[in-house]
């Protein structure tokens, strides 16, 4: 006997409807499964065969033929366990085949019949839903990232007896069906850990992330270590807005394909802040492999990359970044497919000024000219061409560190707080939102070449300036156009329509060389 369950499957970052026909005829007892199938899926039988003795649904001695279609495309993970159980119970009789329609099913078996966790359903469930399908049947610990997509029903099961149950009764199945409550996003908020208010010093450095994070420009700092680089770096998220609806579903996409959500908070609220170490290699920055998945670029979408020792990365890590930087997207292309994976995140680096890290200080730095300039030169000009701001961070002054004790207790030597600073990010940002209104850009970094006119027009008098910096800094086209959207972001902050000399001039400060 034939039967069809609905099952939905990856490729890349898009998901797809894959149906799971089984076939139960008398002859030879034997299972095999076709379609296109990694090696995880084609175990499924052993699972699927074991899980039902378990649960005390032996299966006949049957020849069994498991097709997952479409099969010209490749199949992996352990999702098709659960639906293939229930065609196979479809097919032989136990149950109706009108229980299955309108509905998919995904899931993991265990050789006990529990039904585990899997990765990529919320993509799975939004394209069931946005294909019409009205149920979704998924694992118990999935529940929770299943249902922050409206408009379907999601029914939670923790075993194949549970699924069972509650394909032959109504009843149940509406017991088992999960509801989101309303207060589970506001749970996944991450408290913020880190404070500019905690820093003593380097005020331009804060200022220049400030700049940064109203308008999403990526960002380099260089300095001797020990003066604050990462220590900005790690703070900037606590002066960004939170993730929008849109941005929270497109973000939490990606880490439920890579299998990175938390079942208790499935939900990324806040921008992602990922640092790799620097012997990290350009795969796992662009992603890709056998079976393609997203890499730490991606993981970083709509929030910060932040490579501390940046020039200690190996090269081919560093260049990779040139297109993400301008297309955000990284396409991975292979001989069987290409895949396109979101990459749309804030990249800030940080630099020593040479090996050893002490360079212009010649009492302490012993490297020589060459070993400077080949340790300088790993940035590549095209990539420092990519970055918006460059900024120095200087040794802390014994004064302001230390001071003295009625100093500790004064407010003075602290920097500005990360609460006083998220205001202006976001009222530049608010500034920002109804400039791009309806437009497919949202921030001044985005501004593509051909609106600069519109966007960021300047006066005579600023025009004047800004030919004669051109020549005199040699700038290319590019860093040209960065000038004005820094410009722009940095006029946003001061909450002026015009771009003036003196917007110009804080931008133009911001094109150092390292």
């Amino acid at each position: 006997m034939y039967s069809s369950v609905c099952s939905g499957a990856l490729n890349g970052m898009s998901a797809y409807i894959a149906d799971v026909e089984v076939d139960t005829t008398r002859g030879l007892p034997g299972f095999d499964m076709v379609g296109k199938l990694s090696g995880e899926v084609k175990e499924a039988r052993e699972r699927v065969r074991v899980a039902l003795k378990n649960c005390d649904m032996d299966v006949p001695p049957l020849k069994i033929t498991v097709n997952i279609s479409p099969a010209d495309i490749s199949k992996s993970g352990t999702a098709f366990d659960l639906p293939i159980a229930v065609g196979i119970m479809v097919s032989t009789g136990r149950i109706p085949a009108d229980r299955c329609k309108d509905m998919m099913l995904i899931g993991e078996l265990g050789l006990m019949g529990d039904i585990r966790a899997v990765s990529g359903v919320l993509p799975m469930v939004i394209k069931a839903r946005d294909s019409g399908i009205g149920s979704c049947m998924v694992p118990q610990d999935n529940a929770m990232e299943a249902a922050y997509v409206n408009g379907i029903r999601i029914i939670a099961v923790r075993t194949l007896s549970d699924a069972v149950a509650a394909l032959l009764n109504e009843e149940i199945l509406n017991e088992l069906v999960f509801r989101r409550d309303g207060s589970a996003v506001k749970e996944c908020r991450e408290e913020k850990r880190y404070d500019y208010a905690d820093m003593i010093g380097q005020e331009a450095c804060i200022r220049a992330a400030t700049v940064a994070a109203a308008g999403f420009h990526h960002m380099l700092i260089f300095g001797p270590p020990g003066a604050g680089k990462t220590m900005i770096a790690k703070r900037l998220p606590s002066i960004m807005q939170p993730l929008n609806e849109a941005e929270s579903l497109e973000v939490s996409t990606i880490y439920s394909i890579s299998g990175l959500l938390d079942k208790e908070r499935p939900y990324i609220t806040q921008r992602p802040f990922l640092s790799p170490h620097h012997t990290a290699t350009a795969s796992s920055l662009a992603g890709g492999g056998a079976y393609s998945r997203p890499g730490i670029m991606s993981l970083s979408h709509k929030g910060i990359l932040f490579m501390d020792e940046f020039p200690e990365f190996d090269r081919e890590c560093i260049e990779v970044l040139r297109e993400p930087l301008e297309d955000k997207r990284i396409q991975i292309s292979r001989a069987r497919s290409t895949l396109t994976y979101p990459a749309d995140f804030m990249l800030v680096a940080a630099s020593n000024p040479c090996p050893c890290g002490h360079y212009p200080d010649r009492n302490l730095c012993n490297c020589s000219d060459r070993m400077i300039a080949r340790y300088r030169s790993r940035i590549s000009a095209p990539i420092k061409d990519r970055i918006d701001i460059i900024v120095s961070a200087s040794r802390v002054e014994a004064d302001r560190l230390i001071g003295d004790s009625e100093d500790k207790r004064s407010k003075k030597r602290r920097s500005t707080s990360s609460a006083e600073l998220a205001v202006k990010v976001s009222r530049a940002l608010n500034i920002q939102r109804e400039r791009f209104r309806g437009m497919e850009f949202a921030y001044n970094s985005e501004i593509p070449s051909g609106s600069i006119e519109k966007y960021c027009r300047l006066g005579k008098t600023e025009t004047e300036y800004m030919k004669n910096v051109y020549d005199a800094m040699e700038l290319t086209a590019r860093s040209y156009h960065k000038i004005l959207k820094v410009a722009r972001t940095i006029a946003d902050i001061d909450e002026k329509e015009v771009i003036g000399i003196e917007h110009l001039g804080e931008a133009i400060s911001y094109r150092g060389d390292i």
